[in-house]
């Protein structure tokens, strides 16, 4: 059940996303849509119920519960910045926004990028750990909790080696190709302050 359910959430939140943004853009309705998208979170809350009812009845802790944890981890880390990218180019297509500003490509800006998305995978790790912790602490039986910490040690050596990936970035800066240009963008979409790129688009601002 646990295994299914993750699937539907992983749908879920595409669904999600797609009427989300099919809201805030096709029927100019951004704050309706910012509502929609801001019940993503509701998928992870429903997940993490469903598996700690399971743990309470008695199931026996496995590598199911490991990846529920692993899942809801990840959402938090990277659902943000997935669902940001989107509404970039949802609002450049739909909403007449500008261009979403790729990520740098090169030099220090791309090691900084890749320094942030690696800041997600981290934070992936971190609430896989602690959900997986009290999942631990609520069973109270280290013969039986195994799996669960095996897969703590899956979160952290993903983010070991993703940061290493980061962190050759900034060790090996990637050369620009001889003849390209070394202007970069002075602001990347990820600095922007605004909750999503496309919320101060002109729509709202007739709505206003």
């Amino acid at each position: 059940m646990i295994v299914t359910l993750i699937v539907i959430c992983e749908i879920g939140f595409w669904v999600l996303l797609a009427a989300g943004l099919a809201v805030r853009y096709l029927l100019r309705m951004p704050r309706t849509g910012l509502a929609v998208l801001l019940m993503e979170p509701l998928l992870e809350i429903v997940l993490l119920v469903v598996t700690a009812i399971d743990l309470k009845n008695g199931a026996e802790p496995s590598w199911k519960h490991g990846l529920a944890a692993l899942y809801i981890g990840y959402t938090v880390g990277h659902g943000h910045r997935t669902i940001k990218w989107l509404d970039g180019h949802a609002a450049h297509r739909f909403g007449g926004a500008p261009p979403p500003v790729k990520p740098p490509r090169h030099g220090p800006g791309r090691a900084k990028h890749e320094g942030k998305v690696w800041l997600g995978t981290a934070v992936a790790a971190a609430v896989t750990t602690a959900l997986l912790q009290i999942a631990v602490w609520y069973v109270g039986d280290p013969s039986r909790t195994g799996s669960l910490q095996d897969w703590m040690q899956v979160a952290w050596r993903a983010a070991a080696i993703h940061g290493l990936i980061a962190l050759s970035y900034a060790i090996w800066p990637k050369k620009a190709p001889a003849g390209a240009g070394s202007a970069l963008p002075a602001r990347h979409p990820e600095d922007v302050p605004d909750l999503l790129v496309g919320g101060t688009g002109k729509d709202e601002e007739q709505i206003r």
